[in-house]
């Protein structure tokens, strides 16, 4: 688990800059996401062990999650769920960003409160525009 430095990015300071939280048990997966969403201008706050993810998400009040949904206790369904139980996350944009690609995945996904759903391999700019059409609703 680490939290980038924040910085000042693209006319951006860092009161402004969405601190966007990445769940993902892959860690090279994990860094190829917060690289992603910095160069956006955003604030990545990474998470490799799902379990500790709420503790994080309380301690950090991020603005929105990418949630990978193939993770040790919680996966990422459950890890969804919970933080929509939680009052200050109902309304906190979740993106699943995951390699299952099945109709029954996604259902379940979005049962569990996904806002929406990013299948691995994907383009860049596809995440970037998920990320930041969530972020401006």
């Amino acid at each position: 688990m680490y939290i980038f430095q924040r910085k000042k990015h693209r006319g951006k300071t860092e009161d402004r800059m969405a601190k966007i939280m990445v769940v993902e048990d892959d860690k090279q997966a994990s860094t190829f996401l917060a690289e992603v969403l910095m160069m956006e201008g955003h604030f990545p706050i990474v998470v490799n062990e799902s379990s500790k993810a709420m503790a994080m998400a309380e301690a950090t009040v991020p603005d929105a999650f990418l949630l990978d949904l193939m993770m040790p206790d919680p996966d990422g369904f459950k890890l969804c769920r919970m933080l929509r139980a939680n009052p200050r996350f109902m309304m906190t944009p979740i993106i699943i960003v995951t390699a299952l690609d099945d109709t029954d995945s996604r259902i379940v996904a979005f049962g569990a409160g996904a806002n929406d759903y990013l299948v691995k391999p994907f383009h860049i700019q596809d995440l970037t525009s998920k990320v930041n059409d969530l972020l401006s609703t």
